[in-house]
């Protein structure tokens, strides 16, 4: 009896230093998991802070030398895009003005816009000769876009011009958007645009003083419809991060921006615009 009794206590202090052993194991693991991390293991760990995405690029544009003008000039252009890290690569027509959506679905993209306008010197062409310079113009607004199919895109943009014109303008585009690869896109489409009469006068209205410099007849532009056209692009993904573009765009001066006798005597309705650029996304977290 005794020795069974024995038997038993010592089976139970086996047994205890065996528990005794694995607990002291198992914290053990648990603290040299991860040295000297905070929160420590099973704490609540505050979320982290968002990233996001920016695109930055260079474009160079073989276009007219100015708005109606018939002989060609080399541009530089930049780029800049930003999204939530996490969406997809947005695409973008070269006609788009940079902004961000605020508003977000599937299939819907709204938010604020802005474009960038280059000044127009009386030096770059002798078709300018008398008509004076026209400074930078710096359009802000807002943009909708919609999706109405993977391969179908519409955009609408309405601006307001500071500077260079103190106009409203507003453009229309569709593009098919179509994946060769899934490195190469092509896409194009047609395009559409509007302007108010303050947004054409600095760039086609002629007033007395430069009617009697220029030798052009007067003019005073009406808003209305300032061109229409399309465009297309090619797109390729050397890697997730670095991408390069060609493009070519082609738009018809209208109404008030045709009739100009800068566009009818010294240049020509019919704008094409051949570019060409290369664009670099980059990640960044928020500690804001």
């Amino acid at each position: 009896m005794v020795y069974r009794s024995l038997r038993f206590a010592a089976a139970a202090a086996a047994s205890l230093a065996v528990a005794g052993m694995l607990a002291g194991t198992a914290v053990a693991a648990d603290v040299g998991a991860a040295p000297g991390a905070y929160p420590p293991p099973g704490a609540y760990a505050p979320p982290a802070p968002p990233a996001w995405i920016v695109t930055i690029g260079v474009e160079g544009r073989v276009e007219p030398e100015f708005l109606g003008g018939d002989s060609f000039t080399v541009r530089p252009a930049p780029i800049f895009g930003l999204r939530r890290a996490g969406t997809p690569e947005q695409f973008r027509a070269p006609r788009d003005g940079a902004g961000i959506a605020l508003f977000e679905t599937q299939n819907l993209k709204i938010g604020p816009n802005f474009k960038l306008r280059a000044r127009r010197q009386e030096s770059d062409s002798s078709a300018l000769y008398g008509l004076g310079d026209v400074n930078w113009a710096f359009e802000v607004g807002g943009f909708v876009e919609y999706w109405w199919a993977p391969w179908l895109r519409s955009r609408a943009e309405v601006r307001q011009g500071f500077g260079g014109h103190t106009g409203v303008v507003a453009d229309l585009s569709a593009d098919l958007v179509v994946p060769v690869t899934p490195a190469l896109t092509l896409s194009g489409g047609p395009r559409l645009s509007f302007a108010s009469e303050k947004a054409l006068d600095p760039y086609f209205s002629i007033d007395p003083w430069q009617s009697f410099v220029s030798g052009l007849p007067t003019y005073q532009a009406k808003g209305g419809f300032q061109s229409v056209g399309a465009g297309a692009q090619a797109r390729y993904f050397w890697t997730p991060e670095l991408a390069t573009h060609v493009y070519v765009e082609y738009q018809r001066l209208l109404d008030g921006a045709a009739d100009s006798p800068l566009v009818q005597l010294r240049g020509s309705p019919d704008q094409v615009t051949f570019g060409f650029g290369v664009t670099r996304a980059f990640t960044f977290q928020q500690f804001w």
